[in-house]
């Protein structure tokens, strides 16, 4: 891409935005920064930038007009019916998102991991594995760094793992990563999307213009990413636990097996993979497709995922208590998510749910409530969604609570020793927190000071 002094409106003053403009200015590019809210957090890091040359339309859009920009660039979190965009695409002036912008930059090879579930966990994992095999690697994306900060850092012999939201990959047209890998489809961000088919026509857009030479991983045993196989030009990599698969990875007895050519190769035993869960299992799966794809063997993957404890946020244990177990998955946004953190626990569990509904139904969420959760206490914007499902799935002890410090006390106090206390919202954040980082954070700081 050509920038030096060609006109960029950046939408979208948060972390990816303020990367964009930084990147930007560096190239010599003209940047106005605009966000319909009145950034006061930026602080230092907004000043520099208008030290180096970044103009700052804060507080409301601009009206763009035809000509005015050579290109806008959409933070993720930005909805594309904002007039800014509207407008852009109305008189032809590309669109494009951070990530789209950083991998027409990038020289190293790409893993891509998207889903609705186990995108973190996946691609951390993924960025362990490579680095056990001595590859200098970048993770990123959605979690940690913006791509565009550091892409150009990285060449050919490196490796760029990065996790794709479905927001990001609405905005990408050029994007073909090496691996490709779609981990689940289940229904999240519909209030985004639309529908179900919108939301899945996103995701699909990680390989759209794979080739031959690029590899797609799929998961076998959701029949939504299944069929996706026929849509990409990659080679497709199925993975499964259910299944004795002809070709991909899967679970044999209980080994973790690469089966290629009629040749099986062993990896490790499920048992030994670190991390808890099946569906940490399918996340293992995964990895071990992306990598094994890549030359990776089967030292590297077994000794990592022997070692990898998982993220934060996600099934992180904060403190054993009086024989009780505090459990913060507060990366668990959605019905889907959380489902699957209640599955990994066997013993009694009282259940922190609760926070802004993302288009989501919880009819399967309660069913599975009243068969593990011993008491639940319900808070945020969606409290009484959240407890009519329960309620009309049979769970009575459900507790209100009228702030989030007040929830973890009430989960506290019900508490018996052998149960789990689990943040699992099923909901996002942003009713109350600016992320769900912030929202496990207080979590672990109010669990370690009762």
């Amino acid at each position: 891409m050509d920038i030096k002094g060609k006109r960029f409106l950046v939408v979208g003053a948060g972390k990816s935005g303020i990367a964009v403009a930084n990147f930007l200015l560096r190239k010599d590019a003209v940047v106005v920064l605009t966000d319909n809210q009145d950034i006061v957090k930026l602080g230092s890091a907004l000043d520099e930038l208008l030290h180096a040359g970044l103009q700052a339309e804060l507080g409301n859009y601009p009206e763009v007009r035809e000509g005015e920009f050579d290109m806008v660039v959409v933070s993720p979190g930005v909805p594309p019916s904002v007039p800014p965009v509207v407008a852009a695409k109305q008189y032809g002036i590309p669109v494009l998102g951070e990530l789209e912008l950083a991998y027409r930059f990038a020289s190293a090879p790409m893993v891509a991991i998207t889903g609705t579930n186990g995108k973190t966990t996946t691609t951390t994992l993924l960025g362990e594995i490579f680095r056990a095999a001595g590859l200098r690697t970048m993770v990123g994306g959605n979690i940690g760094r913006p791509l565009v900060d550091v892409v150009e850092e990285f060449g050919p012999r490196d490796m760029l793992v990065v996790e794709v939201s479905s927001f990001q990959l609405e905005t990408a047209d050029h994007l073909r990563p090496r691996v490709a890998a779609i981990l689940n489809i289940t229904p999240d961000h519909l209030d985004r999307h639309g529908s179900m088919e919108n939301y899945i026509a996103a995701k699909a857009r990680i390989f759209a213009r794979q080739g031959p030479d690029d590899f797609t991983v799929l998961n076998y045993d959701d029949p939504g990413t299944r069929a996706l196989a026929d849509s990409t030009g990659g080679q497709v990599i199925f993975f499964s636990h259910k299944h004795n698969l002809k070709e991909g990875v899967l679970v044999r007895g209980d080994m973790i097996t690469v089966r290629q050519k009629g040749t099986d190769t062993d990896i490790l035993p499920a048992h030994e993979v670190a991390i808890p869960g099946v569906h940490n299992l399918e996340n293992a799966l995964a990895a071990v497709a992306s990598a094994y794809a890549l030359g990776i063997g089967p030292e590297v993957l077994a000794r990592t995922m022997r070692s990898f404890s998982g993220v934060e946020h996600r099934l992180e244990t904060v403190a054993k208590k009086n024989g009780v177990l505090y459990v913060n998955d507060s990366k668990g946004t959605n019905p889907d998510a959380s489902i699957k953190a209640l599955e990994a626990y066997d013993r009694p569990i009282v259940l922190l749910a609760g926070g802004r509904n993302k288009g989501n139904d919880f009819t399967e969420f309660a069913r599975l409530i009243k068969q593990k959760v011993r008491v639940l206490v319900v808070l945020g914007e969606c409290a009484d969604e959240v407890e009519q499902a329960a309620r009309a799935a049979g769970c009575n002890n459900i507790l209100r609570a009228p702030g989030f410090h007040e929830a973890v006390v009430m989960a506290h106090n019900a508490a018996h020793p052998g149960n789990v206390v689990l943040l699992s919202p099923a909901c996002a954040s942003w009713d109350m927190f600016n992320n769900y980082e912030e929202r496990g954070d207080l979590f672990r700081e109010i669990v370690t000071s009762l």
